[in-house]
């Protein structure tokens, strides 16, 4: 192991009055790249960011850093890493309530603040965009049941599906999250600073720096077919909104109806993109309700050991008991990403949630039809989750009727 390198001499208390003076101004909301500003959550002169880039993955780069097999000091070189894809930019980002958890300047860093990276500066992305093909074994069954036809151009006759897709890590402007869920900034970062155990101190002594980089996951987005479609009012936009299930959309567990209702929702943007409309899928890393998998796995166990097992009327409750409440995703935040998309209207959204379309449309985007999951395609074991979620009034009426109606047409909603 390498001998641990020196601390940078522009690292100091976080009180520090000198530093205080060297943080890059941001305007959040303004009209450009060059008004705006740029994030700096490196540990450089110029940082305005409390936390640090890639969220919890800063602990790895710590630990490369300590066994020295990082430079501390290395910057990327960003050559050849612009999007595949043009996104933006669109209206609201100009409008400051409209995003205040991700940059949406993000993946035009290269290009937005090119002098400054010349001169020296070290901004790194918080948004990548590229293109690929995604494979479930699920394209293959549409395929085989009429439901999906290849065209060789977004479905390929090997059941590869091309996709633009771009990932996102979290920036929270700490004005507009408190104002979002109405409270104050001070009690926002008190309780920030708190929760997380002390471990960001500026929260509390450094009221200059309103930019936040949250140790949580991110979100990945994958679009399917024309992007351009998006912002066209002529065309029409397909989206789901998923929050991660990682035991069933990775390992196909059958107790829930997360991996079916995700390969429903690709399948219904890759009927919008062959329409020669476009799909929108928003992948959230907000795991067990963004209670974590180990809250997720303890709640199983109660569920099931309790007097006549897992039964719809107490299938929240023993979420409450053991986290403190129901869920933790809090969609206010969820509609941001959808503004850096530029969408303006959602044509087919496939979900039932009313939570997620509440927070949409109080959002200022219009929610044309919701589309349920087909009742052929819910497995036997997770029926228990459908009828707990209606029980909870997870489902609005008219979107309990829509269900009950889909499952008489076969195809669900597709027609």
């Amino acid at each position: 192991m390498q001998a641990t390198r020196p601390v940078p001499r522009h690292i100091r208390l976080t009180s520090h009055p000198e530093e205080r003076k060297s943080a890059a101004r941001v305007r959040w909301g303004a009209a450009t790249p060059s008004e705006r500003g740029p994030v700096v959550g490196t540990l450089t002169p110029e940082r305005n960011a409390i936390g640090a880039h890639s969220g919890s993955y800063s602990l790895y780069r710590a630990l490369a850093v300590a066994a020295g097999t990082l430079d501390p000091v290395h910057v990327p070189d960003l050559t050849d890493t612009a999007p595949a894809a043009t996104i933006g930019p669109h209206p609201q980002w100009g409008s400051p309530e409209r995003i205040v958890s991700i940059d949406p300047y993000g993946h035009l860093v290269s290009d937005a603040w090119a002098d400054r990276l010349e001169a020296g500066w070290d901004i790194r992305p918080t948004i990548a965009v590229t293109k690929a093909r995604i494979k479930m074994p699920e394209f293959d069954q549409a395929i085989a049941a009429g439901r999906l036809r290849p065209d060789g151009k977004v479905l390929t006759e090997n059941g590869d599906v091309r996709v633009t897709k771009a990932a996102v890590e979290p920036v929270w402007y700490l004005p507009g999250i408190a104002e979002r869920f109405g409270v104050t900034e001070s009690e926002l970062r008190r309780s920030l600073f708190e929760q997380s155990g002390g471990m960001f101190t500026e929260l509390v002594t450094r009221g200059d720096l309103k930019l936040f980089l949250p140790p949580i996951g991110g979100i990945t987005v994958y679009l399917f077919g024309d992007t351009q479609a998006i912002t066209d009012p002529a065309r029409r936009v397909a989206c789901r909104v998923h929050d991660e299930c990682n035991g069933s959309d990775v390992f196909g567990s059958d107790i829930c109806t997360c991996r079916p209702y995700l390969a429903h929702g690709i399948e219904v943007c890759i009927e919008a993109a062959q329409a020669g409309d476009c799909g929108v899928i928003v992948y959230n890393r907000k795991e067990g309700r963004a209670l974590g998998e180990v809250t997720k796995f303890l709640v199983y166990n109660a569920r099931k050991r309790q007097p006549g097992g897992d039964r719809a009327e107490t299938y929240f409750e023993r979420t409450e008991c053991v986290a403190g409440v129901q869920d933790m995703r809090f969609q206010e935040l969820m509609p941001d990403v959808l503004h850096w998309l530029g969408i303006r209207r959602i044509d087919r959204f496939v979900s039932m949630s009313n939570l997620k379309h509440d927070s949409i449309t109080r959002q200022g985007i219009e929610v044309v039809e919701r589309v349920s999951i087909p009742k052929e395609l819910i497995p036997d074991d997770a029926s228990v989750e459908i009828d707990a979620k209606k029980a909870a009034g997870y489902f609005s009426d008219h979107a309990v009727d829509e269900a009950e109606a889909a499952s008489t047409r076969g195809r669900g909603l597709h027609e």
